[in-house]
Order: C-alpha cells, then sequence, then structure tokens
C-alpha cells in the first residue's frame, strides 16, 4: 500500500551497517521492501564513513529522553550518545523516567544551559510540543527521535506508516480475515503510535469481516505487563474459545503480558502482534508454542547514529544535507525468521 511518496523515502546518514540493514527491510512476511522513494523534504542521503561526518570537537549536545525503561527508548538514547561522543562532542544526557512533566522540565533545563543542539527522543505531542516551540525560539537546533513536530531541523525515525499497515495486513492474513481482535490504544498522542493504529484502522477497512473488540483497552506506561496479562485474561472470559483471533499493540510491552495470559490458558485461537522486538517479546516469538505471533523491529541504534550524524552535519555547515526526516526502514519478525533477523541487527532475545 503505498498512499504518498514521502511514507516510503528513505533519508538515512548513518554508518555503512546500518544502510546495509536498511536495505535489507521487509513489509509482508515474504516480500523484500527494496525500493523507496525520494521526496522534497525527505531526500535519501547515502550512507557514510565515519570519517565523512563532521567533528563535533568543542561542541555540546543536550540529550532528553522521556524513559530508558521502554527497551527501543534505551537503545536510542544510549545509540545517540555514543555517537556524539565519538564525533567528539560533550553530551549533556536526561531522561524523565516516563513522566511527561520531567520531560517538559528536562527539556526547559537543557534550554537555559545553552548547548549547540538538543535532541529530544520520544514523547507526548500534547504536552511536548509548545516547549519545543522554546527550543526554537531560544535558536537552538533541535533533532528529535520518533516524534514528529515543526519546531525540529530533522527529526528519525522508522516509517511508522510502514510498521502499521505491514503488522496489520499479516495480522489479517493470519487469521485469515476474519475474527474478533482486541486492540490496546493507550497513547494516541504518542506520534508512532497514532500512526501505527490509524494504519490499522485503513487496512480492516477492506476486512470487514474483522471487528475490533469494544472498547479498546487504554494500557498504562509503567505495570503494563501486569495490566495487559489481567485485562487479556478478563476478555478470554468474555470471548472463549472460537471467538477472539488475534491481540494487537502499538508497541510489545502489553502484548507481553497478553501473551502470557493466553498461553497459560492454553488458547490456540489467538494470535499476538506488537511492534519494536523487545527482547521478552523475541522470546515469546522464538518459543513455537507461544501465542506471540509477529512484531516488527525498528533500527535502534542506527535511529540514534543517524540523528547524531545529522546534527554533526547541520553543526558543521552541512544544512543541505539533512533532511527535515529521516526515515529507516523496519524489518517484520515472525516466528519462520526470527532466527535470521536477530542474527542480522544484532537484538536482544531475552533479559
Amino acid at each position: 500500500m503505498n498512499r504518498t511518496p514521502l511514507r516510503r523515502a528513505l533519508a538515512l546518514a548513518a554508518a555503512p551497517l546500518a544502510a546495509a540493514l536498511v536495505l535489507s527491510g521487509c513489509s509482508l512476511k515474504t516480500e523484500q521492501a527494496q525500493q523507496t522513494t525520494a521526496a522534497s523534504d525527505a531526500a535519501p542521503v547515502a550512507a557514510t564513513a565515519a570519517a565523512d561526518v563532521p567533528s563535533l570537537a568543542g561542541k555540546r549536545v543536550g540529550i532528553a529522553a522521556k524513559d530508558v525503561v521502554h527497551d527501543i527508548s534505551r537503545v536510542f538514547y544510549d545509540s545517540v550518545q555514543q555517537r556524539v561522543e565519538d564525533l567528539g562532542g560533550e553530551v549533556i544526557a536526561t531522561q524523565a523516567e516516563a513522566d511527561d512533566e520531567k520531560h517538559i522540565t528536562d527539556v526547559e533545563n537543557l534550554i537555559a544551559q545553552e548547548p549547540d543542539a538538543i535532541v529530544v527522543i520520544l514523547g507526548d505531542a500534547t504536552t511536548l510540543s509548545a516547549t519545543l516551540d522554546k527550543v526554537k525560539a531560544a535558536g537552538i537546533p533541535l533533532f528529535t527521535i520518533d516524534f514528529q513536530t515543526p519546531a525540529a531541523v530533522n527529526q528519525v525515525q522508522s516509517d511508522n506508516w510502514q510498521i502499521g499497515s505491514t503488522l496489520a495486513r499479516n495480522l489479517a492474513e493470519e487469521i485469515g480475515g476474519k475474527g474478533n481482535v482486541l486492540v490496546f490504544n493507550g497513547f494516541p498522542g504518542v506520534a508512532p503510535c497514532r500512526i501505527r493504529y490509524n494504519e490499522l484502522k485503513l487496512v480492516l477497512e477492506d476486512y470487514p469481516d474483522i471487528t475490533i473488540v469494544q472498547p479498546e483497552l487504554i494500557e498504562p506506561y509503567e505495570g503494563t505487563v501486569e495490566f495487559a496479562r489481567s485485562a487479556t485474561n478478563d476478555i478470554l472470559q468474555r470471548y472463549p474459545e472460537g471467538q477472539l483471533s488475534a491481540v494487537w499493540a502499538c508497541w510489545d510491552i502489553p502484548e507481553i503480558g497478553a501473551a502470557q495470559a493466553i498461553d497459560a490458558a492454553g488458547r490456540k485461537d489467538v494470535k499476538v502482534f506488537g511492534v519494536d522486538a523487545d527482547p521478552g517479546a523475541l522470546e515469546l516469538i522464538s518459543d513455537p508454542d507461544s501465542s506471540y505471533t509477529a512484531t516488527v523491529a525498528q533500527q535502534g541504534k542506527a535511529i540514534g547514529t543517524a540523528s547524531a550524524d545529522n546534527v554533526a552535519r547541520y553543526l558543521g555547515g552541512q544544512q543541505a544535507d539533512v533532511p527535515k526526516t529521516t526515515y529507516l526502514e523496519p524489518r517484520y519478525i515472525d516466528k519462520d525468521n526470527v532466527g535470521q533477523v536477530v542474527s542480522e541487527l544484532g537484538l536482544t532475545v531475552g533479559s
């Protein structure tokens, strides 16, 4: 489904290894997504060796992450810091422990320290957008990871439209185009979740025999596994054998709890689908007896590296080489290819 050229645009500013991973992205499980189309604000950027990226020596880069509890968030956070330091820059790093108000305060504190650039990782658009406007007003170049805002010079993210449609299409095919689907939808203010959910709804327009269970579940950010396990147990009671076909979420953490509940109940009729290739999810997908069917991996290390490289290029006078958005291709992972993709991407399985 190619709804707009922008969705398939790929602008990679990372190491050669990252480029190789990007070019191997999948859409449906048997397809290789080899085609990318350039758009004016997300033009392809050739992968570049470290020596070709300007030095950050003498530059101070503030980094504000919403949290580092979620595995992919931690990878973003660690990899962008590592790359800044490798390029000779000084890092001022903060993480808000999943507290939106602290995230705002962290960014404001960074503004007060007047770094040469600020990188913001994730966040809720409803609460954070006004603060990011303050970064721009202060004349500090703003870079974001997995957060869309017009205030940013550059944002690096996976192609969340592709993630959403890929997951939804595979889910629909896996359950034979019919059945009830339980959806966790707790974070509509978080752009990647909003996009992935919208893609789910769009794809399901062509599957009239698939119904989303109402009401949709609103999972918390903390205690997610326990909540999802309990909530799924309740749903299994309401929808006995043969009446529930799948569980969907925009991230893996609630799906770990859902799969635990389904597996403990001995239900073989329900398939679980998530996003982010969390180590716990990969462990369940690797188990042929688990209901956890598939996830979609983001190239977390490459995303962090690309963001730092874009900072270096921008501060090094190469503003014309920094696109508005840098997209990296995701990888679909199921029980058939989990070992291969884990090896290729260097992912962690289990705790």
